[in-house]
């Protein structure tokens, strides 16, 4: 169980970390760099059913930020739910 508990802790923290760097080079790098076309596939799924539901406020998007709690909140139900 502990090997799944830190599988599941890992990803968690590897998706946190990607939407933190995808969030600040939005505001770096052309869309088209390459290493945007590597990160935007994997985050921007998981952000557009936020953005659809809490749309910008003054050109501020916080699906990066909700999206970072609702990964927290499910991976710590599912590790809590495994011990």
């Amino acid at each position: 169980m502990s090997i799944l508990i830190l599988i599941i802790s890992t990803l968690a923290n590897l998706l946190v970390l990607l939407v933190i760097v995808q969030a600040i080079l939005t505001f770096i790098l052309d869309p088209y760099h390459p290493i945007r076309r590597l990160i935007d596939p994997i985050v921007e799924p998981m952000l557009m059913p936020i953005r659809r539901v809490i749309p910008p406020v003054a050109m501020l998007d916080f699906s990066p930020v909700i999206l970072i709690v609702l990964i927290r909140i499910l991976s710590n139900l599912l590790v809590n739910l495994l011990r």
